[in-house]
């Protein structure tokens, strides 16, 4: 289920507010002008699933979101765990780059469509740790300080949107904050729901 970890951004052992009510989770998020939501999910999506195929799943929600929203383009960002020394490799990459602190010249969109990810905003003096699944549609405005993790064995479809093709290029703030705040797998660990 998707989860809202609140914590200061001084002190990431406090947690202001830990939820996985869908509404209050919105609410949360919306009175910080960040965009959440949910779309029914459409089949299950395997390692075989193609991106066009994800994508026209879609379609409809797709559509509408673009026209409302003024983005151009879409694509399907996915990882799925493979047994291979290569693929070990490429994941813990690609985990590293996006734990960093940064913002995005335009908003960031995204639709899980299949798995898990945790993005992690930077806003009022407040870390508000999203964690999203299959459903989840999150919109984070335009340079909103954050940071994203896909956790240490990455699984996940998210379809993406932009308005221009170096939409998804980050700014990094140079900010060492993501460092101290829990993982992805951390913030879903049995023990940190108590």
């Amino acid at each position: 289920m998707t989860l809202l970890q609140v914590m200061p951004e001084d002190d990431p052992g406090t947690v202001l507010l830990r939820t996985r009510d869908h509404d209050r989770i919105a609410e949360t998020l919306r009175a910080r002008a960040v965009a959440f939501d949910r779309w029914p999910l459409r089949g299950t999506i395997t390692p075989d699933t193609g991106p066009q195929d994800v994508l026209s799943r879609y379609r409809t929600e797709i559509d509408g979101l673009c026209a409302r929203e003024g983005l151009r383009l879409v694509d399907v960002a996915r990882l799925h765990p493979e047994e291979s020394p290569e693929w070990e490799e490429r994941a813990a990459k690609a985990r590293s780059t996006f734990l960093e602190e940064h913002r995005h010249g335009e908003d960031e969109v995204r639709f899980f469509a299949h798995g898990t990810g945790c993005f992690y905003l930077h806003l009022d003096g407040r870390v508000h740790a999203v964690v999203c699944e299959a459903g989840d549609l999150l919109s984070v405005p335009a340079g909103t300080r954050h940071w994203f993790d896909m956790g240490p064995r990455p699984e996940f479809a998210a379809i993406r949107f932009f308005e221009k093709e170096d939409g998804w290029v980050g700014d990094f703030t140079g900010d060492p904050i993501a460092q101290r705040f829990p993982r992805l797998d951390t913030l879903l660990a049995p023990e940190a729901a108590t």
